[in-house]
């Protein structure tokens, strides 16, 4: 191939990255407010000097509940950030893993029809979507050029343009999927 980057197919999510940090924010913010109204609550309530459970007034009594139930919404968003955090390590395991997957399908199919390193590079960034023009200016080559490489990729795979050379790559995926799909239900 030629020195351009042959980038496997993945995707990135940082978006839930950011949330699960602003949700980790929250929890640290809870968890300060909660200490200072459970500290709070136990001074106010051995501050008068009398027995703690004859001291409790109507309002330290719903003070200390609401300081008690943000313990326990500390305790439950933890857990639910935990869950969280392992769902995206197991998603973006699984993205890396259909990217590899879909890369050697491509790859797979590349060399049984035999393509050049120009081709290669050129069938893979139209697979990627990238325009005629686009390919050239990647390529740093005119689009003539890089219709000739289609035209010799369309003839060597029996296909007749981008719609049919894709269809018959997502056809060799789904036809793999039902094997990785069982032994994905039997890793989780």
């Amino acid at each position: 191939m030629t020195g351009l980057p042959m980038r496997p197919f993945a995707l990135s999510l940082t978006g839930p990255r950011r949330l699960i940090s602003g949700v980790v924010l929250l929890v640290a913010l809870q968890a300060f407010s909660a200490g200072f109204f459970v500290f709070d609550a136990i001074e106010d309530i051995w501050a008068d000097g009398s027995s703690p459970l004859q001291a409790i007034s109507l309002f330290q009594g719903v003070e200390t509940a609401a300081a008690l139930a943000m313990l326990v919404a500390i305790v439950l968003e933890v857990r639910l950030v935990v869950w969280l955090l392992r769902r995206q390590a197991g998603m973006e395991r699984d993205l890396r893993l259909a990217g590899s997957a879909v890369q050697a399908v491509v790859d797979e199919h590349f060399a049984q029809w035999g393509l050049t390193g120009a081709e290669a590079d050129v069938a893979l960034f139209m697979v990627k979507g990238l325009s005629i023009a686009e390919i050239a200016a990647m390529r740093g080559s005119t689009e003539a050029t890089v219709k000739s490489h289609l035209n010799a990729i369309y003839r060597k795979s029996g296909t007749t343009g981008r719609p049919d050379l894709l269809a018959l790559i997502l056809d060799s995926l789904m036809a793999r999927a039902p094997r990785d799909a069982g032994e994905g239900a039997l890793r989780n």
